[in-house]
């Protein structure tokens, strides 16, 4: 009967002037439209263009900073300390007085050392006065061969037993010395290993200080041998400069590379390099990693923001848009630049690419363009 309604299992019948039609079927239809006019439109996609510029070509590496000099200070004799002159950590200064040692004892056989040597210096003053005398009797016929024989021996005996003597005070003078320790070096002193009071012995294995220099200091890091030839002319040409953060500090240190190991690990494929840093600021700990930047030269490159490629299983592409359209293309990507990816073929340099909105686009999509936020 017209006008009533017709209720099927499933679709809810809709009459219309040409006849009936489901609900499921209208939506359908309304989903079309809206696809539509959503094709229309556009899909909404932030863009950045392509660039042609100077791009810095940069070796990056883990590196450790090691100090140019460390020097453990010991005893070399044994001995009490009676003091130590420097604050555990503080720095020194070369020839600055860190420990005293108790010298009585040597003081005492010095003393008895330079009793013996006056002693056989007035002998041997006196024989050499009956060389003397017995030398002018001799010419005169006054004595024997004999006489002078046995003073010419005595005198010889009393001159060796005194270059002996003055050795061996000479050797207590440098024994003496050693008890009063001096840094060798400027730089940084450990805490001191012992204290007032303890025996040393020049034969303990711990030393008493380390004193480490800490200024300038070396960074360490290795790089791959496929940049060695970079490195060597950036080296050659004294553009081989770097840059060393250490992690929890904004700030970085600024050096030189002054050697490259003469052979790479065949192992790893990796060259150590060595870098000399001024460090007046203190800011690198002899011990610590660091994060360590090389620029060795600047090349012309086209470069893209990083967000605009995408990868897949055939490998890099970037989405180009022209005339309204997104186009695949394809990318090859050399390396990454503070956020920037520098592009080695695919692209002249004038392109426009889209950086956000990829996952609606498909070959040939009809795209609404819009520049990046700032920041986004």
């Amino acid at each position: 009967m017209l006008g009533a309604a017709i209720v099927l299992v499933g679709v809810t019948a809709v009459w219309l002037a040409g006849g009936f039609t489901s609900s499921s079927g209208a939506v359908a239809q309304s989903s079309q439209r809206e696809r539509g006019q959503g094709s229309s439109r556009g899909v909404p996609v932030e863009t950045a263009q392509a660039a042609k510029k100077k791009v810095p070509v940069r070796i990056e590496s883990l590196g450790s900073v090691t100090p140019i000099a460390s020097v453990a200070v010991k005893t070399r004799i044994d001995t009490e300390i009676v003091q130590v002159h420097f604050e555990d950590g503080a720095f020194v200064k070369q020839g600055d007085l860190l420990f005293t040692l108790d010298s009585r004892a040597l003081q005492a056989q010095l003393k008895e050392k330079e009793g013996t040597s006056m002693r056989n210096r007035a002998a041997l003053e006196g024989a050499d006065r009956d060389l003397r005398r017995y030398t002018e009797l001799i010419a005169k016929g006054a004595t024997s061969q004999l006489n002078v024989d046995n003073a010419t021996t005595q005198s010889n005996v009393l001159r060796g037993q005194l270059t002996a003597d003055e050795s061996a005070v000479e050797n207590l003078k440098v024994q003496i010395g050693y008890c009063t320790i001096r840094a060798p070096i400027s730089g940084r002193a450990s805490m001191a290993a012992v204290k007032v009071g303890n025996y040393v012995r020049s034969a303990d294995s711990v030393p008493l200080a380390t004193i480490i220099q800490a200024a300038p200091v070396y960074v360490s890091f290795p790089v791959p041998q496929r940049s060695l030839p970079d490195l060597r002319e950036a080296l050659r040409v004294g553009t081989a400069t770097i840059q060393a953060a250490i992690p929890g500090d904004t700030r970085q240190a600024t050096g030189q590379v002054t050697m490259i190991e003469n052979t790479v690990d065949a192992t790893t494929g990796m060259v150590m390099v060595r870098a000399t840093m001024p460090n007046t600021d203190d800011l690198l700990w002899p011990g610590t990693l660091t994060t360590v930047r090389m620029v060795v030269r600047d090349e012309d490159a086209v470069t893209v923001p990083s967000a605009a490629v995408q990868v897949s299983q055939t490998g890099s592409f970037v989405f180009v848009v022209k005339n309204g359209a997104a186009t695949v293309q394809p990318v090859t990507v050399a390396r990454s630049v503070d956020g920037e990816s520098v592009i080695a073929s695919g692209l002249a340099g004038d392109e426009m690419v889209v950086t956000a909105g990829h996952l609606l686009l498909s070959d040939g999509t009809r795209v609404a363009a819009r520049e990046a936020k700032p920041g986004s």
